[in-house]
């Protein structure tokens, strides 16, 4: 598969069947994260891996209740080291970078995913502090995403997109 084919065929998942998913398959989804591009290459990322069911009823809560998580296979949790960014690039860093690079390595989490054949969502909605004390995150690290991982109980179609038109202005607006 190729990344364009990648790109078009994700979507965000919330029924998984009940295989497990290998540690080869997780160790390759981290590993594609791990390239992901980062500001001054910090790479404030560090990665949960949730198969627990408690761990994962808990993060489910902290999610505003959507239960799909805690019936995934494996959850990740992205984190941002929010003083990695920060020693580096001061307010910015701590606010913004470190929001940016981690969701460059998500986004690199669910395109592996695909082309592995697995399903994912990336969940944002979380209580932040609830999500940190469920994985028990150190205080320099910021939850930035919720990934459930899995094999797929179903196919979604594909959602409408806007069209080139409506979203590319040239040198200005």
């Amino acid at each position: 598969m190729d990344v364009f084919e990648a790109i078009k065929e994700r979507r965000s998942t919330r029924s998984y069947t009940d295989e497990k998913v290998s540690e080869e398959d997780v160790e390759r989804l981290i590993e594609a994260a791990r390239w992901a591009p980062s500001a001054g290459n910090i790479q404030p990322w560090e990665f949960v891996i949730v198969k627990e069911a408690e761990t994962k009823r808990k993060l489910s809560d902290a999610a505003l209740n959507q239960t799909f998580i805690e019936k995934a296979p494996v959850v990740i949790v992205v984190c941002a080291d929010v003083t990695r960014s920060s020693r580096g690039y001061g307010s910015r860093g701590e606010h913004l970078y470190c929001i940016q690079d981690t969701a460059a390595a998500t986004e690199n989490i669910l395109l592996a995913a695909q082309h592995l054949g697995l399903a994912t969502c990336w969940v944002g909605a979380f209580r932040e502090n609830e999500v940190a004390k469920a994985v028990k995150a150190p205080m320099n690290l910021k939850p930035v995403a919720i990934v459930s991982v899995g094999h797929p109980a179903e196919r979604r179609m594909a959602s409408q997109k806007r069209s080139f038109s409506e979203i590319v202005h040239y040198e200005t607006f």
